[in-house]
């Protein structure tokens, strides 16, 4: 529910604060006073385009924040979370418009964009207007608004889900077939690519990087091999070496033991010492040796560490890329090798998702059917009380020409029919696309006829009709007021309007004016008490000049709105 409405600077007003509640709100007043103004401003905060010329003369920056109560509205909450914003029990949102263009949207305070703004609060408001309502003249919305009112979302999902599922199978066969056509070529490409493969003995990502390593080893061969030979020598073949050094000092520390027996633990460390260093002398010695030892292997390595730089440049970064490389290989060419088979089983596995698909469609159809039949009657029985009588409306479905087929019929994510709105205005005339025959009148009443219809299980919580009492009056704009009057029993309404019969069926009561102030207009938006509703609706009755008469019929016109509850 829309709580509250904050505007600044936006068209002719320039400051307005409102606070709203539940039931019908009526907005009314003089022609150009700026009440549609408070729609497009709430439009805006739903992720309507934005544009400079709606800045107040003067102002750099138009604003407009809306309050929304989240209750009853799980999926926006989720929505919400989705877009990694927070989700409590209110939504706030604050648009700015700025005349250099750097306009911005905040979602709970958080910037965000204008399609996430109009993602998160799809579905929190439904707008009526002389423009939204001719989304009843395009058919394709037809569809949408039929299951939206029959509750056809969980049958609509089932069809999604199979026509998904059907679709990736049918792209796989193409594929496949694809493949077989072009096996052959196909086949011989892959051979060749994986002869040269498995020819490179690849089997260890991490054979190149010891390769190199070893590789770097004996090109520096002699460098190593005198600095072996220098250390062993230096440890145990020179004279004077670390090992003569270290059995000298053993036979004065076993003088010094005989006389001593506490520094027996010396002579042990030397001992060890001595073990030690010609441990590292003898392994010194076999390094040097070692690199004498093939002298071939540098030119194998360089050989081999070629072979994995080619292989590199033709099929991957690293040699793991390589190796992963020739796998895939491996596994198309099984693949293509085995694509009779394959498509004999997708075959298999298609007609059952085929048959799947068939089956949710025309559960879905059926209950399309039933939902139409049923939503037309209810249409049609409000469209009588609004002075459309003899007006017949008729849910069309057609099949669809094109998209997935099964069994010699198409089917689509959304089923297998299209969907369109038809009316025939008076008796006797066929029915007729809506956009050729209704006037904004008629779209507006039909409208408020679905609305009315849906209003018990519509997920919307907010309804604003901006002047859908447009072309009617007398006993039809008493029977519109009470129809709005109905809808704001279930839903928050607003409703802008020129006519006192609807006025006076509103809870709450929004009069606007315009006043010039320091050669300025500017737009005032009162709440009507009492007192002031029987003013506006004498004004409304008998144009300037107010009596006592309009202002009986005007209280006249609230009482019998009181007792029609």
């Amino acid at each position: 529910m829309l709580q509250a409405l904050s505007i600044h600077d936006f068209a002719i007003i320039d400051r307005l604060e409102l606070d709203l509640g539940p039931g019908l709100t009526v907005i009314t007043g003089e022609t150009g006073a700026g009440k549609s103004m408070l729609v497009d401003a709430l439009s805006l905060v739903l992720g309507d385009r934005a544009r400079a010329d709606v800045i107040r003369s003067g102002s750099p920056k138009a604003q407009v924040e809306a309050l929304f109560r989240l209750k009853g509205s799980p999926a926006v909450r989720a929505r919400l979370v989705d877009a990694g914003l927070d989700a409590g029990e209110e939504l706030v949102v604050r648009r700015v418009v700025a005349r250099s263009g750097r306009h911005r949207v905040y979602i709970n305070g958080a910037l965000a964009t204008v399609n996430t703004l109009a993602h998160v609060t799809a579905g929190l408001v439904d707008i009526s207007g002389q423009h939204q309502h001719y989304s009843l003249m395009r058919a394709e919305s037809h569809l949408e608004l039929l299951d939206r009112i029959a509750g056809l979302q969980t049958l609509r999902e089932s069809v999604e889900v199979a026509h998904r599922e059907v679709a990736a199978l049918d792209a796989r066969v193409a594929d496949l077939r694809r493949r077989q056509r072009d096996r052959a070529e196909r086949e011989d490409f892959l051979r060749f690519q994986l002869q040269e493969l498995h020819d490179a003995r690849l089997d260890d990502p991490e054979e190149e990087e010891r390769l190199l390593t070893e590789a770097r080893r004996l090109r520096n061969a002699e460098k190593l091999r005198a600095a072996a030979v220098g250390a062993e020598a230096a440890l145990y073949s020179d004279r004077g070496a670390a090992a003569e050094r270290v059995s000298q000092a053993i036979r004065h520390a076993e003088t010094l033991v005989r006389l001593d027996e506490a520094a027996g633990g010396v002579l042990d460390e030397l001992h060890s010492a001595l073990a030690i260093v010609e441990d590292a002398a003898r392994t010194l010695d076999a390094y040097a040796r070692d690199l004498d030892a093939e002298p071939s292997r540098l030119d194998e390595l360089e050989g081999r560490l070629a072979l994995f730089a080619r292989l590199r440049r033709k099929y991957g970064a690293t040699l793991g890329e390589v190796i992963e490389r020739m796998e895939a290989f491996e596994a198309e060419l099984a693949e293509v090798e085995g694509v009779d088979g394959a498509l004999d089983s997708l075959g298999v596995a298609r007609r059952a998702a085929g048959v799947k698909l068939k089956a949710a469609a025309e559960t879905l159809s059926a209950a399309r059917r039933a939902g139409g039949d049923e939503l037309a009657e209810a249409v049609c029985a409000e469209l009588g009380d609004l002075g459309m009588e003899g007006a017949r409306m008729v849910v069309d479905r057609r099949p669809l020409t094109g998209g997935i087929e099964v069994d010699g019929r198409f089917y689509g994510p959304r089923g297998a029919e299209r969907v369109e709105f038809l009316l025939s205005a008076n008796p006797g005339e066929p029915p007729q696309a809506l956009g050729r025959i209704a006037s904004g009148g008629e779209l507006s009443r039909i409208m408020l006829a679905v609305k009315r219809v849906i209003a018990e299980r519509d997920p919307v919580a907010t309804y604003i009709f901006d002047e859908v009492d447009s072309g009617v009056g007398g006993p039809t704009a008493e029977a519109i007021g009470r129809k709005l009057r109905s809808v704001g029993a279930r839903r928050q309404a607003l409703c802008v309007t020129h006519l006192p019969q609807i006025a006076a069926m509103g809870q709450h009561h929004l009069h606007v004016t315009k006043e010039v102030v320091d050669d300025r207009t500017r737009s005032v938006v009162d709440v009507l008490d009492a007192d002031g509703r029987v003013e506006e609706l004498a004004r409304m009755l008998g144009g300037a000049t107010i009596t006592e008469t309009t202002r009986a019929n005007a209280r006249e016109l609230l009482r019998l709105a009181a007792e029609s509850d």
